[in-house]
């Protein structure tokens, strides 16, 4: 099992949601986290920064960097994994957490749309791959992580109206895929994790995106990601998983009733044929409107 004592995590998007409970797990674990986002002032649209996820990190007595990051500058992406390396001397662990979404037809899709979902959710998981796996590779050991669903052959029939959202998440799992076929024997692993219900993220309540029955905690996609950077990277890796096959594979987990926002709910599993359906209504309640207010307002979403 992984010894997360004295490792490196760097995790995107994480000054709230998801990324923010993950950097404060990893922090429990003795795992000195470099926390990455664009948000650095709290008071916000959305509640939320990176100081303050840096802080309670340093209230539990971890270790932690906090980096403005925009995940869609190459610059960007490069200065966080430079200076992760220049402050802690290593990087153990990349969870590409961040991410953004856009569910509309392609008529209705500019290319400002387009190259945001792009560069978010599949272009930045690639550089910042890239960017890691020499530091990786020098110490023949490291986990990466994208959050993106499995290649599901059922796809290919449920994809009209969100294109761009799509293509983006699956080519993260292609990259998780391919990396571990490249990076075989080297110690490096990448894998792909996806949730099997909507999860409650303050994203996912602004987009319009079912209603709290229907969601799970991020504390699910959290004990999925540890249960998997606990497997030794030289053997598990070029997986497509969900959260809960995770837990029952590796922590023997039934009763997943803890994770639910409303208490005596079980939220209904996201068949394709309910994604489309939930997909039109975000598209009718939401994305219809940023789309007549223009593209300065930008999509926030997983």
């Amino acid at each position: 099992m992984t010894r997360f004592e004295d490792r490196v995590a760097i995790v995107t998007g994480g000054s709230r949601g998801i990324g923010k409970a993950l950097a404060l797990a990893l922090a429990s674990r003795g795992t000195a986290v470099v926390v990455a986002a664009k948000t650095m002032d709290s008071g916000g649209r959305l509640p939320g920064s990176v100081p303050e996820t840096v802080r309670e990190i340093e209230e539990l007595g971890g270790r932690a960097l906090g980096l403005r990051c925009d995940v869609r500058d190459d610059a960007d992406l490069k200065n966080l994994v430079d200076r992760t390396v220049e402050h802690f001397g290593r990087v153990d662990f990349l969870i590409n957490n961040a991410g953004a979404m856009w569910i509309q037809a392609v008529e209705a899709t500019p290319q400002k749309r387009y190259d945001l979902v792009m560069s978010i959710n599949s272009r930045a998981p690639f550089l910042l791959s890239h960017y890691c796996i020499p530091h990786m590779r020098r110490r023949g050991w490291g986990h990466i992580v994208n959050l993106s669903p499995p290649l599901d052959a059922a796809v290919t029939e449920h994809v009209g109206g969100k294109v761009a959202y799509m293509a983006s998440k699956l080519n993260a799992t292609m990259l998780a895929m391919g990396l571990a076929k490249e990076l075989a024997g080297e110690g490096i692993a990448c894998n792909a994790i996806w949730t099997r219900t909507l999860i409650g993220t303050l994203a996912t309540q602004n987009l319009g995106i079912g209603s709290p029955e229907d969601w799970r905690t991020e504390h699910i996609v959290v004990d999925a990601i540890m249960a998997v950077l606990e497997q030794d990277p030289a053997i598990f890796s070029g997986n497509a998983l969900v959260d809960d096959e995770i837990l029952a594979r590796f922590k023997g987990a039934g009763d997943l009733s803890r994770y639910r926002v409303v208490p005596d709910r079980e939220p209904a599993p996201m068949t394709w044929e309910r994604w489309d359906r939930l997909a039109d209504q975000a598209r009718e309640k939401y994305f219809a409107a940023m789309t007549a207010a223009g593209p300065s307002s930008r999509p926030e979403g997983a």
